[in-house]
C-alpha cells in the first residue's frame, strides 16, 4: 500500500467509517449513543482498545507468518482484544465507579466490537507498514468516537422534540443511524488523493 498517513487517517475516520459506512460496531453505537456523558468516555475506551490491538496484532501478524502459523491469527487477535478491554475495565472500575456503572454491559462488550476486530484484520490484509497500522487504528478509534458523538448529541436533542409516537425508541434510533450514514457519504473520495 502506497497511501500517505493522512490519506489513511482521513479516509478512516471519515469516508471509510467503521460504524456510518461499513457498519461494524452497531451494537455499543446504539446503546451508549443515548447520552454524550456516556458516549464519549465509551468511545475513548474503544479508541484505547482499537490501538492496544492493532499495536498487538502487528506483531503476532509478523510472528505467526515467519513461524507459518497464519491460522492462529484470528484467536489470537481475539485474546489480544479481551485481554485489552480487561485493562480498560479494571481502570475504570477503580479510576471512575460511576462511569464504570454507566456504561454497564456494553464496556465488556468491546471485546465483541466487530470494529475492534476489523482494525487488526483490515490492516492485516492491507499490509500495511507499522506507522500505516497505527494511523489507521487511531483514525478507526476516532472516527467511531465521532459517530457515537454526533448520535448521542443528536438523540440528546431530539428528547426536547415533539416526535410522533410511530418513531420513538429504536425506529428514531435506526433513523438518525441512516441519515449519518447517508450524510458520512459525501465523505466519499476525501483523502483518496486523486
Amino acid at each position: 500500500m502506497h497511501d500517505s498517513l493522512s490519506q489513511i487517517f482521513i479516509a478512516t475516520m471519515l469516508s471509510n467509517n467503521f460504524v456510518l459506512a461499513m457498519f461494524l460496531g452497531l451494537c455499543p453505537f446504539l446503546g451508549v449513543s443515548g447520552k454524550l456523558n456516556t458516549a464519549l468516555p465509551m468511545g475513548a475506551a474503544t479508541t484505547f482498545v482499537i490501538m492496544v490491538a492493532s499495536l498487538c496484532a502487528f506483531g503476532l501478524n509478523w510472528l505467526v507468518t515467519a513461524l507459518d502459523m497464519q491460522y492462529l491469527r484470528l484467536i489470537s487477535y481475539i485474546v489480544i482484544i479481551a485481554s485489552a478491554v480487561q485493562l480498560v475495565e479494571m481502570f475504570l472500575k477503580k479510576t471512575s465507579p460511576v462511569l464504570f456503572r454507566a456504561l454497564g454491559i456494553y464496556l465488556p462488550l468491546i471485546t465483541t466490537n466487530c470494529a475492534v476486530l476489523g482494525v487488526a484484520l483490515f490492516q492485516t490484509a492491507r499490509e500495511y507498514s507499522f506507522l500505516q497500522a497505527m494511523t489507521f487504528a487511531f483514525g478507526g478509534g476516532l472516527g467511531f468516537t465521532l459517530a457515537l458523538v454526533m448520535m448521542a448529541g443528536l438523540r440528546e436533542r431530539l428528547r426536547l422534540a415533539i416526535v410522533p409516537n410511530v418513531v420513538q425508541g429504536t425506529a428514531l434510533s435506526l433513523m438518525l443511524a441512516g441519515l449519518l450514514s447517508l450524510a458520512f457519504m459525501g465523505f466519499a473520495g476525501l483523502g483518496s488523493g486523486g
